[in-house]
């Protein structure tokens, strides 16, 4: 598998690009709209073919740039099967997979930052986890139906259970950390290492976050796929 892990600086996001090496089709996971110019020069220099981009969940701090990659390369936009998002090509649901060439793509639902979030599973070593699991942290959960204790059990119960060795790629990261493990999110996230749910929760209510400056326009054109 072909793999590289994409940086927009504006937003701290990552965008994934996951390609089959035989038949060279290609998946980008969370693509960002400033970034499209970057994301196709990179498809061509790889020689690849862009099937699908792939979201963990609406937004609200970046749009997304499915549309533009939709219109550019005829790829499908598929979201999570919750988000109202009705102009995506496919909603993937809770254990369905998406399958190209030599890669499997399992949707495991972890709602919790918001209602309808969606961790990626490939290949069963590594997890694309958006904002319900950071590097020794967590999305926020006070917007978007966010709910915190939705967001411990999610995480502890699906994805901590998963191998030790389970690499984690996040959505964000804001101190310059690419990858991470299962276990070193349980041996040492602080936001769940040694704290019960009624503390995870108490904790997240009182973090007191200013909103991202991109919701207002984010939010609305991530529900019509990053058309702007």
């Amino acid at each position: 598998m072909l793999f590289r892990q994409l940086f927009d600086s504006e937003s701290s996001t990552y965008t994934y690009l996951l390609a089959d090496e035989n038949t060279k089709a290609a998946i980008l996971i969370d693509p960002v709209l400033e970034q499209v110019e970057r994301d196709l020069k990179l498809l061509r220099e790889l020689g690849l073919s862009l099937r699908f981009c792939l979201e963990t969940h609406v937004h609200a701090d970046h749009i997304t740039g499915t549309a533009k990659l939709r219109e550019a390369t005829g790829c499908l936009g598929i979201v999570p099967a919750k988000a109202q998002v009705a102009c995506a090509d496919k909603h993937i649901k809770d254990g369905d997979t998406l399958q190209l060439g030599t890669i499997n793509i399992q949707a495991i639902a972890t709602p919790g930052h918001t209602d309808s979030h969606m961790t990626y599973y490939v290949n069963r070593d590594r997890l694309f986890t958006g904002d319900a699991l950071f590097i020794r942290g967590c999305g926020r959960t006070d917007f978007q139906s966010g709910d915190a204790g939705v967001l411990f059990d999610s995480v502890t119960q699906r994805l901590f259970t998963l191998p030790d060795n389970t690499l984690v790629y996040p959505g964000h990261d804001y101190r310059g950390h690419t990858v991470s493990t299962i276990a070193e999110e349980k041996q040492s996230n602080p936001r769940f290492s040694g704290r019960s749910r009624e503390e995870f929760i108490e904790f997240m209510g009182n973090l007191n976050l200013p909103n991202p400056k991109k919701i207002m326009e984010a939010v609305p054109a991530n529900e019509s796929c990053g058309a702007t």
